[in-house]
């Protein structure tokens, strides 16, 4: 559904140290890693991690919007009924990286100061104003708020985690219930 998040321009030793703080919680399952570890892996000394980010959530927020921004990345939908495959794939790339999607969702479900839980809403409410301008306010807040939840790696956590749902079945339901929320505007 979104395009590339926006994350502010990294320097060439951010990028190294978020591109190396994501292949250990990969390879080590956990973002608890110590900033020795990930200073080691980018190259540097320990106190450039530091120096860039001072404590552990500053560290984890860079690292979740970074994850979101190059790995997790799309292109914008063209049409608000291209959401639903927009979030099939979307399901499918967090179920291919699992421990990369528990710190991005465990970002914004935290509710960290700074994480974005629906950073696709802006592009929802402008296609909504392009396809059904004449939606009353509460509807159009309802399939906005709807499509937000189901687009999001928190929803992928949770078909995971609260049901046991393997890859396609969270594709599958994901985009089923996007599907749902769109059906009453199709022909408006």
């Amino acid at each position: 559904m979104t395009g590339p998040a926006a994350v502010p321009a990294l320097s060439g030793t951010q990028e190294a140290i978020l591109a190396a703080y994501t292949e250990l919680i990969e390879e080590l399952g956990s973002d608890d890693v110590s900033y020795r570890v990930i200073a080691r892996r980018a190259g540097i000394a320990e106190r450039t991690v530091f120096r860039n980010y001072p404590t552990r959530v500053d560290l984890l927020l860079a690292t979740a919007a970074w994850i979101e921004a190059t790995l997790f990345a799309r292109e914008e939908s063209r049409s608000i009924f291209d959401i639903p495959l927009a979030i099939r794939e979307a399901m499918e790339r967090y179920d291919a990286r699992p421990e990369l999607a528990h710190v991005v969702a465990e970002t914004a479900m935290r509710g960290v100061s700074g994480a974005s839980p629906s950073p696709g809403r802006e592009q929802l409410e402008r296609l909504l104003d392009a396809e059904a301008p004449a939606l009353d306010p509460a509807r159009r807040r309802a399939i906005v708020a709807a499509l937000s939840h189901l687009d999001s790696v928190g929803t992928w956590v949770t078909l995971r985690r609260e049901f046991g749902m393997d890859r396609r079945d969270i594709a599958d339901a994901a985009a089923w219930a996007a599907e749902a929320v769109l059906d009453g505007i199709r022909h408006t």
